[in-house]
């Protein structure tokens, strides 16, 4: 029988590191002074470390210098240069500035953006959907502040909340804030910018009528929902004409009071009630967008749950309900370095012809991690070898 056709010289976990180009990382702790004082674990060996860790979903540091060690005299495949000792990964989990990560992170979805990207909500509404959301991830320690009535117990777990921007049109997010979990959601709403072919959409919990105020004058749009205790003056009924969507109920032009320091002043808003026969609830929601139809607005809102499955899929798939530090940069790094992950085989699944689903694509490099397979080979046509040989072996024999 002839050789696999899915031999390659280096394993799957090289190929995977092989799609961060070394310049961005070189050039990421040139920035953030990240290898100053450093003489063997460099930022790039730190980084394949704790990529490692997300890859095979360890769950302690223990778990990843042992496995790492058992790979002694195998890691030019995969570019790291020094193999690091327990000790050495925590002390640098804990003093290396988590910025280098999100820097790297940043990089990457820059260089891969064209991999990940779907223009057709674009091609639509003409301008770009923009989601926002934010999702906790609760610690046993209480390293940072965290939310909610105490316990019975009277002690609280720390909490840090992940607060991340995607395009609609796309799975990876564009900008991601780390904070406390006791950080208001409104809060981020300043750090965006202001741009008239852009639409916002986010849920009620980010209800901000001076920056409401701001994306008006600067003709920025967004969409979200309107709190069930806001306080408004109804000014006009819009009709609703006989080819917009049944389920839009109510369509009105609303004036909310936004207080400033010294004064107040009147907002006019829309406000669209839409029934939703598949969920049987009614929505609500409050944008700037006054010329759009009403279903549009309704149908821009659905698309949040996009922001949703993504955290979703990070908490599962990739190991952050253990982390490896019990220090806030140690926690921020291994996030970062989850979301690399998830990039990667977003661009990975995206590159693919065959339809992969994202949590099969990431079981298999967990389980072929360190098999010299050729990746995107054996995922186009993964049983081309055994269809192969179970073709010989059906061949009627001369003898």
């Amino acid at each position: 029988m002839d050789k696999s056709t899915h031999f390659f010289g280096t394993s799957v976990f090289g190929q995977l590191i092989s799609l961060i180009d070394s310049k961005i990382i070189t050039t990421s702790a040139k920035k953030h002074n990240s290898d100053h004082y450093v003489k063997k674990f460099k930022t790039k060996d730190h980084l394949i470390s704790m990529l490692f860790c997300s890859f095979a979903k360890c769950t302690s540091l223990r778990e990843v210098s042992g496995a790492m060690l058992g790979l002694s005299g195998k890691t030019k495949h995969f570019q790291l240069n020094h193999i690091p000792k327990k000790s050495t990964l925590s002390d640098s989990n804990k003093r290396r500035d988590c910025d280098v990560f999100g820097e790297i992170y940043n990089k990457l979805l820059k260089q891969y953006g064209h991999h990940i990207s779907d223009s057709r909500i674009k091609d639509v509404i003409n301008k770009q959907v923009e989601i926002i959301d934010s999702s906790t991830i609760s610690l046993f320690k209480d390293i940072l502040k965290c939310v909610g009535r105490h316990p019975k117990t009277g002690k609280k777990k720390g909490g840090i909340k992940l607060h991340a921007t995607i395009n609609a049109d796309e799975t990876a997010p564009k900008m991601v804030w780390l904070t406390s979990a006791a950080t208001h959601e409104h809060v981020l709403l300043n750090s965006l910018k202001h741009n008239a072919n852009t639409i916002y959409v986010f849920d009620k919990g980010y209800n901000d009528y001076k920056a409401f105020d701001k994306f008006s004058q600067t003709d920025t749009g967004f969409v979200t929902r309107i709190k069930d205790n806001a306080a408004y003056k109804t000014l006009n009924d819009c009709k609703i004409e006989e080819h917009i969507h049944s389920g839009v109920e109510k369509d009105e032009i609303i004036e909310v009071q936004v207080k400033y320091e010294n004064n107040t002043r009147p907002l006019k808003l829309r406000k669209v009630q839409f029934y939703d026969r598949t969920l049987k609830r009614r929505f609500e929601f409050l944008t700037n967008l006054f010329e759009m139809r009403a279903d549009l607005i309704a149908a821009i809102y659905k698309l949040r749950w996009q922001i949703e499955l993504l955290f979703k899929q990070l908490k599962q798939i990739f190991p952050l309900k253990y982390f490896l530090g019990d220090n806030e940069n140690a926690i921020k790094i291994q996030i970062y370095c989850a979301l690399i992950a998830n990039l990667l085989m977003t661009v990975i699944q995206k590159t693919l012809k065959r339809k992969w689903a994202f949590s099969n694509l990431v079981s298999f490099c967990k389980i072929h991690l360190f098999n010299y397979i050729h990746l995107f080979r054996f995922l186009e046509h993964p049983d081309k070898d055994w269809q192969k040989t179970y073709d010989e072996l059906m061949q009627p024999s001369l003898f």
